[in-house]
């Protein structure tokens, strides 16, 4: 671990990253103390601060590379030359050499090039931060890509993970990022990650989203070749296509962007509201455009290692949620952030919404177009913290892809009204969640499990009936003990009563006459007390 530590200070230090650092931002004595920072030593080289950016990030590897990719779909929150160079990240991370590529695909399918492939080229197609792609064609003709996980990589990711591990422990132990819930948000990040190591879970998860989108005018899914595919290689149907980040090739081709950018937000909200399975990686190096209509443009996606899906909970809040923020209803937001315990129940709703007002009114304010989701995020989170609002883990994966995908809507169509585009959707899926088809769909959805259980409901409704008889049986029988332990006390307490009174008679009887007069027969009066007295005793 230490020497991981030692490697990554020696990149930032190489690659001079503390250059990036807006010193003018900073108070007066970060200020002096970046200006006798020791990497001051290192030369700064003749390298652009983009591209020194994106070459640290690659040496750094996959965890790092990934950051760099979510950062490149965010031109609007990035200088231009910093985001040209993060968006090489997507497809150009320098690859592995091409026969070490060959012998891990013959050792994974257990075969020789020539056994599975007429044709197999040993330079890449593509290289990523994970794996990397190179052309083939099956001896049945079909042309696929043969994706390959790379060398090592697993060891080099546990090792940033352990790293990210520890500073978010040390998070955790700081009041203000407590509520951030930061171990929890880097064990779901962790899953997430891991799981784009094995590749039967891609191709399962391509074969899903395939599926849900059959026939789909809006996005086609490429198919997977099971035959040939492992846990550390996969074979896909090979696309051509344009690939999204080429703005000028689809103006080219007579492609409508501002079809193709509201598509995009259709996609994403679809996958979420009516599929709840939505490809969390969507950034412009997984999406290509079929621009054989220009005015009917199709996406095509690939690489679904990283997906997400809600409970049906949350799903319903984020609608009700979003749908609250295009109407500026921020009562009604308070009320769900408390409703779902997203923030303590003993928050006032008021003063709640008081505080998200103030902050996203002067941003909801501004025309729809130039109003970005990353800025109504931040002021949430703003307002979060005044309220100890706890970051919800398993909602980060949607925020970052829907942030992927505003950002990659504004590169294709700087206009887009993500809110206006999204807000039908939003209210059809809610009429047709809570509406008579809504309801239709619930019962034919728990209808195999209802019919699974109908021939057992009379058995079901006698064991029900016996186990109320012998409770009812067992409360009364409580009931009668009860009664015969307050009877008993009861004639306890009334002995008890009476020989009390019958000593006190008889004492007073003693103390009237003396025990020896009583032989003559004098004061008869005082001797029936007396007799009365030991009469209570005996009783």
């Amino acid at each position: 671990m230490s020497l991981r530590l030692v490697r990554i200070g020696w990149v930032i230090a190489r690659h001079r990253l503390d250059t990036l650092v807006p010193l003018e931002r900073l108070p007066w004595w970060m200020r002096g103390l970046m200006w006798f920072s020791p990497l001051r030593l290192f030369p700064l080289g003749s390298r652009s601060r983009g591209e020194r950016l994106r070459l640290a990030l690659e040496a750094l590897g996959p965890i790092f590379v990934k950051f760099g990719q979510m950062l490149s779909t965010r031109r609007d929150l990035l200088p231009a030359d910093i985001a040209d160079e993060l968006k090489r990240l997507q497809d150009q991370v320098p690859p592995f050499p091409g026969d070490a590529a060959a012998a891990r695909v013959e050792k994974e399918l257990e075969m020789t090039l020539a056994e599975a492939f007429a044709s197999f080229e040993r330079e890449p197609l593509a290289s990523a931060s994970i794996a990397q792609v190179h052309a083939a064609r099956l001896h049945s003709g079909e042309d696929v890509v043969v994706k390959i996980i790379r060398p090592g990589i697993s060891r080099v990711m546990r090792q940033d993970m352990g790293l990210m591990y520890q500073v978010a422990k040390l998070l955790a132990k700081v009041p203000d990022a407590r509520r951030l819930r930061p171990v929890e948000v880097i064990r779901d990040y962790e899953a997430t990650l891991f799981d784009e190591l094995d590749l039967y879970k891609e191709a399962a998860n391509t074969s899903q989203l395939k599926r849900n989108f059959k026939d789909s005018p809006l996005m086609y899914v490429p198919a997977i070749y099971w035959a040939f595919t492992r846990r550390r290689v996969m074979v896909q149907e090979r696309i051509h296509g344009v690939p999204v980040a080429h703005i000028d090739t689809l103006v080219a081709h007579g492609t409508n962007l501002k079809i193709l950018a509201e598509r995009g937000v259709e996609i994403f909200f679809t996958q979420v509201f009516r599929d709840n399975f939505f490809h969390a990686d969507m950034h412009p190096g997984n999406i290509f455009v079929n621009c054989n209509d220009g005015e009917s443009p199709q996406y095509v996606a690939i690489d679904c290692g990283i997906v997400g899906s809600l409970t049906r909970e949350d799903q319903d809040y984020l609608a009700r949620n979003l749908l609250a923020f295009f109407r500026q209803d921020y009562y009604e937001v308070a009320a769900l952030h408390i409703e779902s315990g997203w923030v303590g129940e003993n928050t006032r709703a008021n003063e709640f919404a008081a505080a998200i007002r103030t902050v996203c009114e002067p941003i909801l304010e501004k025309p729809l177009k130039d109003i970005s989701f990353g800025q109504v995020l931040l002021g949430l989170f703003q307002t979060a913290r005044r309220f100890n609002m706890e970051v919800q883990p398993q909602l980060v994966l949607l925020q970052k892809t829907l942030l992927n995908i505003e950002g990659l809507g504004r590169q294709l169509y700087p206009d887009l009204d993500l809110w206006s585009t999204a807000k039908p959707f939003l209210e059809r899926w809610m009429k047709e969640r809570t509406g008579p088809r809504g309801l239709w769909d619930s019962i034919k959805r728990q209808a195999p499990e209802l019919s699974t259980q109908l021939p057992e409901l009379p058995v079901l409704a006698h064991q029900a009936l016996s186990r109320m008889e012998y409770g009812h049986r067992q409360r009364q029988r409580q009931v009668d003990a009860v009664s015969d332990m307050r009877h008993h006390m009861s004639r306890q307490n009334k002995r008890q009563h009476r020989l009390r009174l019958g000593l006190i008679v008889l004492a007073v009887a003693l103390a009237w006459q003396p025990l020896s007069s009583w032989a003559t027969g004098q004061d008869w009066p005082v001797l029936a007390a007396a007799a009365m007295g030991l009469l209570l005793l005996a009783w």
